[in-house]
């Protein structure tokens, strides 16, 4: 997979293949370890708080709803990284935010979508991260923050 160096290259990719295809992204040790070999069975994911194997891999879409109208692609892909970039810290040394060309399957007690991954695309670089912080940070919310249970 390639690297997406900034938030203009994340941008320009749901620009480009968003249109046609739904792109999610999703936090984790990667492609590597979320496939099963060669694609054959079951994509899943594990819910933190019970165990229990959910039927897909935890993801957030990266779509851009109607509403947003025409503001800022760059802050849009800034806030869908920004949201879960805790989950880091959670899964521990090598998770990392990655984007795939999926289908959703299904939703997780957390409300959130389960994708089949369809094809890898690419790898978020760490600058593209700090990018999404600055940007998110800029707009001066005190009531807004990473979704994260914990704080």
């Amino acid at each position: 997979m390639y690297v997406l160096e900034n938030l203009d290259q994340l941008a320009t990719l749901l620009r480009e293949v968003g249109r046609d295809r739904e792109l999610y992204v999703r936090w984790s040790l990667g492609p590597d370890a979320d496939l099963p070999a060669g694609r054959q069975g079951r994509q899943a994911s594990r819910d933190a708080l019970t165990g229990v194997m959910l039927p897909g891999l935890s993801a957030n879409p990266l779509r851009v709803e109607p509403w947003w109208g025409d503001r800022s692609l760059r802050l849009w892909v800034a806030r869908r990284l920004y949201d879960y970039c805790h989950i880091r810290d959670l899964r521990g040394p090598g998770a990392s935010p990655w984007i795939m060309v999926g289908e959703q399957c299904g939703r997780g007690p957390d409300n959130e979508p389960l994708v089949i991954c369809h094809q890898p695309v690419a790898w978020v670089s760490e600058e593209a991260l700090r990018e999404a912080d600055t940007v998110v940070k800029e707009q001066g919310s005190a009531e807004w923050g990473p979704l994260h249970r914990a704080d």
